[in-house]
């Protein structure tokens, strides 16, 4: 059947007979409709219109979020303080518990230096000390400006930019600063002196940092 015929109107003799009513064509609702809604004075055809016009769909794109993710702040100076986070309590300090911190540092040592042999060249082994982790090594205060340091030993369990704390064989902490102090290290049979005025970085700082050779250091 054809599409003209299925969309034909029906007779208006038909219409009172059936008691039904005929819908107009869509086509002519669309062109009535825009016959009533324009202005008289529009010039324009309708059938141009319809034709020729472009449908703008609303779309909008998605907007990003704008803010960062932040992320989560580490404690400041003063809450590590109010914390007590560096310090370690009367039950923990003992020589004897820090003893397997210090085999692992000497290891550590040993990988750093290629082996720490007794062919190795002492500039080398003194160039890597340099910038090398002290966190567990047994040091000795040789030098000081205060008599007191002198002879001190233990393990080192804190390194700070200005002191060393230390854990002694009577399991006593001292705190030693490294300005106007030498220090000793012996790791298998070799013995290296630290000038504590010329190391007062911390270990992170000073594994950046260029040493330059100096003939003589005083304290």
């Amino acid at each position: 059947m054809e599409e003209a015929l299925v969309r034909a109107t029906i007779p208006q003799d038909l219409e009172k007979l059936l008691g039904v009513e005929s819908r107009p064509h869509p086509k002519a609702f669309t062109d009535a409709f825009l016959k009533n809604s324009l202005p008289h004075t529009t010039r324009c055809d309708v059938n141009n219109l319809l034709t020729h016009k472009a449908l703008i769909l609303g779309y909008s794109r998605p907007k990003k979020d704008k803010r960062k993710s932040k992320k989560p702040k580490g404690l400041n100076a003063r809450q590590k303080r109010a914390m007590k986070v560096f310090q370690l309590k009367p039950e923990h300090q003992r020589y004897e518990l820090f003893m397997p911190l210090h085999d692992l540092w000497r290891q550590y040592v040993i990988d750093l230096c290629s082996g720490l042999k007794p062919t190795s060249n002492p500039q080398f082994v003194q160039q890597k000390l340099l910038k090398a982790d002290f966190h567990g090594a047994i040091v000795t205060v040789v030098r000081s400006k205060c008599p007191s340091y002198v002879g001190t030993t233990g393990i080192i369990v804190q390194e700070f930019k200005h002191v060393f704390k230390i854990i002694t064989r009577e399991d006593k902490l001292k705190v030693i600063p490294k300005r106007n102090s030498v220090f000793s290290v012996e790791i298998n049979g070799f013995v290296s002196h630290i000038y504590g005025s010329k190391f007062e970085q911390r270990a992170s700082e000073r594994s950046a940092k260029k040493f330059k050779v100096r003939g003589t250091i005083d304290l």
